[in-house]
């Protein structure tokens, strides 16, 4: 199983020249910095969170003119086997689709919550299975692949707090505005817009009627309301998700635990951009570029590394509190002059604390022994 996604990392630099040859372009914006440059970085996992495979391309790369190159990269230089790659939905189309179930690969992709429109019908006519114990599915089988559609009890209650909080902050901000005393109809656009960003998605849970040029915002011009058909649609829909497949013989509960493997990919986009730095790009030239990149990566991998081996041997430590442990040990070189007019130069690293030994020992981490002191000629 394979895990594929795609993020953007941005540029503190000017934009390249119209005609210039250059991946920093304008385009979607992960980082919410759609005024700067970017590229677009493609990665492969393993189920355990282990790199397989990276590509930059150009800040303006959709995400679904990714996907059929990966495939015949990686079968490639792996091989062909039996492979099922996993994705968020807005990266397969379904003509890849169609040509990954013709070359027999294997798939589980999410689907938009606005697809479920169109099996909602034949999904209503199927029996809830239980999953898990806050889990159940229902499988829609179709000719050349099946649809699983999960409600989580956990996810349920999570996603509607989270809903009835943004809802919350905008009815309040609109009430907020409407009981101001003085105020334009350029101002109330202004204002509305930054709710609206706020709110995200649930800002169509609201209708709002605003005031026509050179009317004054009142009352009777400004006016909103609840879309209750709307909020109802989405509370049905809340903690529910639709996954489609073309595995073989796998079980409702596998389907859903392994969609949930897509949070490592998550976290490795956090780590590459938080601790590791990944963001943002200073440099100019394509190669610096591409290293910047290339190092990051070579750092995750080491990261992803020191994390799995943690995770057997001293559960609990993360990465960078291991690093920040480890960081105590310090490097440095001993200069002594001799009377005949040399200098003896002897590089040593500080002894460890006792906690660090205790998690080098944990770790099955071993100092390596002193170098020897070096003798140099003066000058």
């Amino acid at each position: 199983m394979l895990l594929y996604d795609l993020t953007s990392t941005y540029f503190e630099s000017e934009p390249p020249a119209a005609d210039a040859v250059s991946k920093k372009r304008f385009g979607y914006s992960r980082d919410k910095r759609s005024d700067c440059v970017q590229v677009v970085v493609a990665l492969v996992l393993t189920p355990e969170g282990f790199p397989v495979a990276y590509e930059v391309y150009p800040g303006n790369t959709r995400d679904t003119a990714t996907l059929e190159e990966f495939l015949d990269r990686i079968e490639k230089r792996y091989g062909k086997f039996r492979r099922t790659w996993l994705m968020d939905r807005g990266i397969p189309t379904e003509e890849v689709l169609e040509k990954m179930r013709e070359r027999g690969i294997d798939y589980l992709v999410g689907t938009p919550k606005g697809h479920l429109t169109r099996v909602e019908k034949p999904l209503l006519e199927q029996t809830w299975m239980q999953a898990r114990e806050s889990v159940r599915v229902k499988i829609l089988q179709q000719e050349s692949e099946f649809y699983v559609y999960v409600e989580s009890q956990d996810r349920v209650a999570k996603e509607r707090s989270m809903r009835w909080r943004r809802l919350r902050r905008l009815w309040a901000g609109l009430r907020e505005l409407r009981n101001r005393k003085v105020l334009t109809r350029d101002d109330l656009l202004m204002h509305i817009g930054a709710l609206k960003k706020e709110a995200g998605r649930d800002f169509r849970l609201v209708n709002i009627s605003i005031p026509k040029p050179q009317e004054p915002v009142n009352e009777n011009t400004f006016r909103f309301s609840l879309d209750r058909e709307r909020l109802r649609q989405a509370y049905r829909r809340e903690g529910r998700y639709l996954f489609r497949s073309n595995m073989q013989a796998t079980a409702p509960e596998t389907v859903w635990e392994n969609y949930l493997l897509l949070t490592r990919i998550e976290q490795a986009f956090k780590d590459l951009k938080g601790s590791l730095s990944i963001r943002p790009i200073w440099h100019q030239l394509e190669r610096r570029i591409e290293a910047h990149i290339f190092v990051s990566f070579l750092a995750f991998c080491l990261h992803t590394t020191l994390r799995n081996l943690a995770r057997g041997r001293a559960a609990g430590l993360t990465s960078e509190a291991i690093l920040e442990k480890l960081s105590s040990i310090q490097m440095i070189d001993v200069h002594l002059p001799t009377t005949d007019g040399r200098h003896i130069v002897m590089s040593r690293y500080t002894q460890p604390e006792k906690d660090v030994v205790l998690l080098l020992a944990q770790l099955g981490l071993m100092l390596p022994e002193q170098p020897p002191p070096k003798i140099y000629a003066s000058g």
